[in-house]
């Protein structure tokens, strides 16, 4: 198929028109544009299902070929509830505080010469992600609620489903006066590397793949890249963890849903649990379904028909799948280092009850995520309480973990003054700044 790359530009150059129409609007019609996208989903549940059949019959037939995996499969699957829960996640990112127009900082320069640090949309906002369609309403709708135009493309096992849903979130919106363009969706390959030339349109790149993907797109664009490669996330049962909580929690982590990202890959367990503990939960893990991966203090203490020797490859494999390495470590140091050494510092968790351990391991691990006692599987925008997520960034700068609505905003800097000349602050006998904190919020009306 020839692709038209001139077009191509054409509509992110509408994006970016769109962009800048969407950053000064009202909050009352972000809103009204967000409740108007939560009921064309209901109205339209059967012709979204219908679009989502076909997809998932070509990717049953891609599976039973060989020619794609089966994680990828049930990430791909919708139902009723499923549209449910996306119609819940749209409205309550509505109901979240207006992102934008926030005075961040306020600070008189000098008399009558006011500074303000205020928040504004990042723009326009390209994402490339995988085969969930349930993602295609939680980045439109973070997009509105936040003021950025969006360039998505999803895979294309879910092209059916990514086509209807892009395409009855974005008629619903420019109804109710949403400007035309504010969401565009492609979806083909080819046109991937087209939008990383656009950096003059596109102002930030969200890629959500794997990590050979990432890779290709930090490599291959100018526009800023935010994101994450892998899930390799872990969990650490401590000597001090109550066992009944650790062989749920370690359950959860795995098989809540062990095809996402924030499902643990590995498992680190206390010497000291090695021949108690151990053995009984990971009996419970085979009787789940798992396949299990031990280093030799493993594979020991629980028998090679119950656990197969690990590979050094296995330590930094994102399985997405009913598969769990585990190692046993002698001390909460190695555990740590295991994980800063092997992870992808996107959510790891320790489970124990000695306070000083669980504190020094959240302080140490360098993870965009670090949790005690609890699931690895809370990593995640609307269970953060963000309304919704447009991925998990393991970057250090701008956004770091479940990335919402503050991982779209960025902010300016605002100076009014009356008259005010640099050289009246420069040269002999300049006159000094004041610098002094302010208590107020910049208004477009004061």
């Amino acid at each position: 198929m020839k692709h038209d790359t001139e077009n191509l530009a054409k509509r992110a150059g509408q994006a970016k028109t769109a962009a800048l129409d969407l950053a000064y609007s009202a909050g009352e019609l972000r809103d009204r544009a967000l409740e108007a996208m939560s009921r064309a989903l209901e109205e339209r549940v059967q012709e979204i299902l219908e679009a989502n059949r076909k997809d998932v019959e070509k990717a049953e037939a891609d599976v039973a070929k060989g020619a794609l995996a089966q994680p990828l499969l049930k990430r791909l699957m919708m139902s009723e509830s499923k549209l449910k829960d996306m119609v819940e996640g749209i409205l309550s990112v509505r109901d979240l505080p207006d992102p934008l127009g926030r005075t961040l900082e306020a600070r008189e320069l000098d008399q009558g010469l006011r500074l303000f640090k205020v928040t504004v949309p990042i723009g326009v906002i390209g994402v490339v992600f995988e085969s969930r369609p349930d993602v295609v309403p939680q980045i439109a709708s973070l997009c509105m609620k936040s003021g950025n135009a969006v360039i998505m493309k999803g895979g294309k096992e879910a092209l059916e489903s990514n086509r209807v849903l892009g395409k009855c979130l974005r008629d619903a919106a420019v109804e109710v006066g949403a400007p035309a363009g504010w969401l565009q969706v492609i979806e083909t390959r080819e046109e991937v590397a087209e939008i990383l030339a656009l950096h003059q349109y596109i102002d930030l790149m969200i890629p959500r793949g794997s990590n050979r993907f990432v890779q290709y797109v930090m490599e291959h664009t100018k526009i800023p890249v935010l994101g994450h490669s892998d899930g390799i996330c872990h969990m650490y049962v401590h000597a001090s963890a109550d066992p009944d909580m650790a062989c749920q929690l370690v359950l959860d982590a795995k098989m809540q849903y062990p095809a996402v990202c924030n499902a643990i890959e590995t498992l680190l367990v206390d010497e000291q649990l090695a021949g108690t503990w151990l053995p009984s939960a990971v009996a419970k893990l085979r009787e789940a379904g798992v396949v299990l991966k031990g280093d030799e203090r493993v594979v020991s203490a629980c028998g090679e028909e119950q656990v197969s020797l690990a590979s050094e490859a296995d330590w930094s494999t994102e399985y997405l799948d009913h598969v769990l390495s585990v190692r046993v470590v002698s001390s909460p140091a190695e555990a740590i280092d295991h994980i800063n050494r092997y992870g992808s510092h996107h959510t790891d968790a320790i489970v124990a009850q000695d306070d000083q351990v669980a504190k020094r391991f959240l302080r140490e691990v360098d993870s965009s995520s670090c949790m005690c006692n609890a699931s690895t599987r809370f990593a995640d925008g609307f269970r953060y309480g963000l309304g919704a997520e447009i991925g998990i960034s393991t970057n250090k700068i701008h956004s770091r973990g479940p990335v919402g609505l503050e991982g779209l905003i960025i902010y300016k800097y605002i100076l009014e003054g009356q008259g005010h000349l640099v050289s009246t602050y420069a040269g002999d006998g300049a006159k000094p700044f004041t610098h002094r904190a302010l208590r107020e919020e910049w208004s477009e009306t004061s």
